[in-house]
């Protein structure tokens, strides 16, 4: 260097192209042959991949630390991961990831069971509808040794024609000609309110032996029947002896004031009740009668019958 000339001054005027110009020449630039730039320029060649980014890198004059050696391609490199210690804690390096398991097909297992508890169903249900139909067809027919029971009603529905039309079960008055009175029963018709034709009804009931009985020919099938009384009674309950076909059914036919009539109330004490029988196909004789300790101050309006049992 000469005076006044200290050569490049700042970072700026250290250019690498200097060797190009007359000035850069005179400054002793020369052209690379390794690297670029002026005479003592520290100049470092790597292999590629030899510089690890991130790392702390040496100090000049000191030789960098052997790179960490890569494992081959496609195997695992062991010591980016750790054994958890014998205490159960925690790896203190990442740990892979469990291999994936393969896809599970179709649960054709449950599919099986679930169609035959359909199938399973559908036929359970149709049973129970043919059981029941044929139930059904049972309670028309004849049943042996069946004891009847007994209930009550306020609402009497009636018709006084003793002839009942083709497909209806028989319906007749009291005091129709066609039905047999004995033992003091006699028609009357000074109490007002009885449903039967002209309002005629059988009184003289209150004394034993007197009873009336109704004679029913061609009933089409035997079986299950329920026999429907109207009647009034003064204001306080009675019962009589049912008979069916010469039998007793064993407990009276119960002819309590249902219509909650005042004592003494005649007018206003008529209702009906009603009793499960057992008929035969073809003729029947149904009596109601006043045996010995039945209370039977009542008057017979009107009597009839319907299929099945209450």
């Amino acid at each position: 260097m000469t005076s006044g000339d200290n050569g490049a001054s700042t970072p700026e005027d250290d250019d690498p192209f200097g060797y190009l110009y007359a000035d850069g020449q005179a400054r002793g630039a020369q052209p690379p042959s390794g690297g670029y730039g002026y005479p003592n320029q520290v100049s470092r060649v790597r292999t590629v991949g030899e510089r690890q980014y991130g790392q702390q890198q040496p100090s000049y004059g000191q030789q960098p630390a052997a790179p960490q050696q890569q494992g081959a391609y496609g195997q695992a490199n062991t010591a980016a991961y750790q054994t958890p210690d014998n205490h159960g804690g925690a790896p203190g390096g990442r740990r892979s990831a469990p291999p994936a398991g393969g896809r599970r097909g179709p649960n054709t297992k449950g599919l099986l069971i679930g169609a035959i508890a359909v199938v399973a169903a559908v036929v359970i249900g149709i049973s129970i509808a043919m059981i029941n139909g044929n139930s059904d067809d049972d309670k028309s027919g004849n049943e042996a040794g069946t004891t009847p029971t007994q209930s009550q009603s306020t609402a009497p529905t009636t018709s006084s024609s003793a002839t009942a039309a083709p497909g209806e079960l028989p319906k007749i008055d009291a005091a129709d000609k066609s039905v047999q009175l004995s033992g003091g029963a006699a028609t009357a018709s000074d109490v007002k309110g009885a449903e039967a034709a002209g309002g005629t009804y059988v009184g003289g009931l209150n004394a034993v032996g007197a009873s009336v009985t109704w004679t029913v020919n061609d009933l089409p099938k035997g079986g299950k029947y329920t026999l429907n009384v109207g009647y009034g009674v003064p204001g306080k309950d009675a019962n009589m002896t049912l008979t069916v076909n010469g039998t007793s059914l064993g407990r009276p036919l119960n002819m309590s004031n249902f219509a909650r009539a005042a004592e003494g109330d005649r007018e206003h004490g008529w209702t009906h009740t009603w009793s499960n029988i057992q008929l035969k196909q073809g003729s029947n004789t149904i009596s109601i009668s006043c045996a010995q300790g039945n209370q039977c101050d009542a008057d017979l309006d009107t009597l009839w019958l319907e299929k099945g049992w209450r």
